[in-house]
């Protein structure tokens, strides 16, 4: 049982994003405003405010009736409601013409409950609110705020004089005005902060989704510059030389031997240099690794304190351990919840030690992941070991460790 709990839990929490839990959120506390508010309201006067007669007995009972039906309808439309105002989908003409005929009968029902004597002022007054609660918060996201407030007031205003005709009484229309207008306000704010906050975050996050995708963009452009400012100065040299040598060895002139010796040597190197090219983009730097991680973990709201000093270490070293934190903060921020990282560096006993720790763990693949798995093939090459597991409850500690040469563990110490 506390397997499925957990897998439940994993599968529609712990993997959502952060946009996603706050607008699971919001969805669960409107859905329990929806029923919690109006049933109260209703249901907790009636007990004592219901008057013991066939009739008011029949009319509170279809009372409950429709109220029921209405938090159920309203429910029912309170997500297609939600995407309408995010601008995922347009909502469905007729998607609120239910909860409309249901408000409806619901005000008739408390309507001919005041004319019968069934209900007491206090409990009328809450019948009402409970009838207008249930419709206004899917209402509030379907509507502009000006709509909103002129049709609740043109609503208000329509209640306030059925009321006088039915049982006139100052007190009781300006008790009547005031619950109408706090349900107003009450389903206006409460469902327009939270769509509001909602549309706030899944914005930032699709920032941060076109974020980077033009760092990916900005580094194959920088890739395509490098390579083009290597190869395009020397395949010009080679198709002007190797043009001249075909002019050269028409004419029967020795030379030409000689410019195809020269566009062979500037071929080899041309390769020489996009070698050096591609050597440099595919290695890690240390130095820029840990800043460029510190930078990104922070840009997330990630707490991230870095302990490190990268001098006088061996480049191949500097390299790979490069990977391991590149490696690391994307397993960061792509797993699990993360408030706080450290990152710390350190040269123990002649070997070079890096540790990553961060909460808000995940729960680990099975196997392990592809990215740790290449690691521990890159520190394999230098004589190195890596370990990664849980650490607590809930924190995921990464360690490497590299051993140094001894000239280099002399400089270091």
């Amino acid at each position: 049982m506390l397997g499925r709990v957990r897998g439940w839990h994993r599968r529609h929490w712990r993997d959502r994003s952060k946009a996603e839990r706050v607008e699971l959120q919001s969805l669960a506390t409107w859905h329990g405003s929806i029923w919690v508010f109006p049933l109260g309201w209703l249901l907790l006067p009636m007990v004592g405010g219901l008057a013991h007669r066939p009739v008011a007995v029949a009319l509170g009972m279809l009372l409950v009736a429709v109220v029921v039906l209405q938090c159920a309808a309203a429910s029912r439309v309170l997500r297609p409601a939600l995407d309408h105002y995010l601008g995922r989908a347009a909502l469905p003409p007729r998607a609120l013409r239910g909860s409309a005929v249901l408000l409806g009968l619901a005000l008739a029902a408390i309507l001919a409950l005041a004319s019968v004597g069934g209900f007491d002022p206090v409990a009328t007054r809450l019948a009402i609110g409970a009838a207008l609660m249930s419709f206004g918060l899917p209402y509030a996201l379907t509507v502009s705020v000006r709509d909103f407030l002129r049709r609740a007031a043109g609503l208000a205003a329509l209640i306030l004089a059925a009321f006088a005709l039915v049982r006139p009484s100052a007190p009781g229309l300006v008790a009547t005005a005031v619950v109408t207008a706090f349900c107003a306000f009450f389903s206006l704010t409460a469902a327009r902060c939270g769509a509001w906050t909602l549309a706030v975050l899944w914005e930032a996050e699709r920032a941060r989704e076109i974020e980077a995708r033009l760092a990916v963009a900005e580094e194959r452009l920088r890739f395509g510059r490098d390579l083009h400012d290597v190869l395009g100065r020397n395949l010009s040299v080679i198709s002007l030389k190797s043009e001249l040598a075909v002019q050269l060895a028409r004419r029967g002139r020795p030379e030409a031997v000689e410019q195809m010796i020269e566009v062979q040597r500037i071929a080899q190197q041309s390769q020489r240099e996009v070698r050096d090219v591609v050597r440099g983009y595919r290695e890690a730097d240390l130095g820029v690794e840990l800043a460029g991680a510190e930078g990104v973990l922070s840009a997330a709201g990630i707490a991230c304190e870095v302990r490190a000093d990268t001098a006088g270490l061996p480049a191949r070293v500097q390299a790979t351990l490069g990977w391991v934190v590149r490696e690391a903060a994307t397993n960061v921020l792509r797993h699990g919840d993360a408030g706080r990282c450290t990152v710390e560096l350190a040269v123990r006993e002649g070997r070079v030690v890096l540790a990553v720790e961060n909460d808000g763990a995940a729960e680990p693949a099975a196997d392990g992941g592809s990215g740790l798995a290449g690691l521990r093939e890159r520190l394999t090459a230098v004589a190195g070991t890596l370990e990664a597991g849980p650490v607590g409850a809930d924190r995921f500690r990464l360690v490497a460790e590299v051993p140094l040469g001894r000239e280099a563990s002399e400089v270091l110490s």
